[in-house]
């Protein structure tokens, strides 16, 4: 997703160092490039790329969770959350605005083209660990080009 964003993704694991906090299943280094998005839109592609884990895992298992009552999921909701305050102050509206990004990936994610390119992305990951990079625009770029 921050791929298709407009992010570079620097790297994404499996297998994270578990010294620096919480016992982690997985870890994803973004850069953003500031200066190509304005605040709002800026914002926006934060909360989409903190749900997307957890809207593809939903697809998966062919179950409609909310992102904000799964235990595994919690860290991406408070970075969706943190990232949408910037946007709308006030809590119920924030989730609102939260739960129409959560359904309008669904319906991106969901479709055979992004389905193929994530399918891709976990296969290696299942295989390395670890991908750099290079190697996830290599894969994207198949099937999103």
């Amino acid at each position: 997703m921050a791929t298709c964003l407009g992010a570079r993704v620097l790297s994404v694991t499996i297998d994270p160092d578990n010294d620096d906090g919480p016992e982690r299943f997985g870890d994803t280094q973004i850069e953003w490039d500031r200066h190509r998005f304005d605040r709002r839109e800026f914002y926006e592609k934060l909360v989409l790329v903190a749900l997307a884990g957890p809207v593809a895992e939903a697809i998966h298992r062919q179950e409609e969770f909310h992102p904000g009552f799964v235990a595994e999921w919690a860290d991406d909701w408070q970075q969706a959350w943190k990232a949408a305050a910037e946007l709308v102050s006030e809590q119920k509206p924030r989730l609102r605005y939260i739960e129409k990004m959560t359904a309008q990936l669904y319906h991106e994610l969901n479709q055979d083209h992004a389905w193929a390119a994530l399918a891709a992305i976990v296969d290696h990951l299942l295989a390395h660990e670890r991908l750099e990079g290079e190697e996830i625009d290599d894969i994207v770029a198949t099937w999103l080009g």
